[in-house]
């Protein structure tokens, strides 16, 4: 049965089996993340109280994937909001970005095994959205901040630069992701303004 109005208690037991099962997933692969296993981690007395909360599996993976999601949009959103021109947006969205996959490994860490376990069973990785890159792109465009270009090409690129840092953090622990967001701010201001 799934609880439709939340209690308080409700609400940290959620959170309780996601942290516990964002954990796992980082920690061990998607393909381990049983309800049993996550009921250990999360030092639960049964897999019934995570049935209890969630659907099911997918139900659980749905909620895993909009609580990261929901994580970095708060994280990256607000940064982007208090720049006034189109060229600070798109640095405050790369060094956003960044910043919160060095600050949130694990749940980008999870984010990620999802995402290639449902590539790896034959379904498909849901593109990117990257609408909000192209309306900074194009606001930048109409503003004169940045020159004539493909908005959709430049905003999958920012994207696929960003994504891969995750991955980059795992082969490399010790990444400076301060030099490596300053390092993409440069290369995509040069690319984008309109005096490059």
């Amino acid at each position: 049965m799934q609880v439709t109005a939340r209690s308080v208690t409700s609400t940290a037991r959620r959170a309780q089996i996601l942290d516990a099962t964002i954990a796992l997933v980082a920690e061990e692969g998607f393909g381990k993340a049983t309800f049993a296993r996550i009921a250990e981690k999360a030092g639960l007395s049964s897999t019934r109280l995570i049935s209890y909360h969630f659907a099911g599996k997918d139900d659980l993976v749905t909620a895993l994937v909009d609580h990261v999601i929901t994580g970095i949009g708060e994280h990256v959103g607000g940064r982007v909001m208090a720049e006034t021109t189109a060229r600070g947006r798109l640095r405050a969205y790369i060094e956003g970005v960044v910043t919160y996959a060095d600050a949130h490994r694990a749940p980008m860490s999870a984010l990620l095994q999802v995402a290639m376990s449902a590539t790896a069973d034959g379904g498909t990785s849901a593109p990117s959205d990257t609408s909000h890159l192209e309306r900074i792109l194009e606001d930048g465009q109409r503003q004169g901040e940045m020159r004539d270009f493909d908005a959709g090409v430049m905003a999958t690129t920012v994207q696929r630069a960003v994504e891969v840092v995750p991955f980059r953090l795992q082969a490399e622990p010790d990444l400076d992701c301060t030099a490596y967001a300053a390092e993409l701010i440069e290369l995509f201001d040069r690319a984008t303004r309109a005096d490059a």
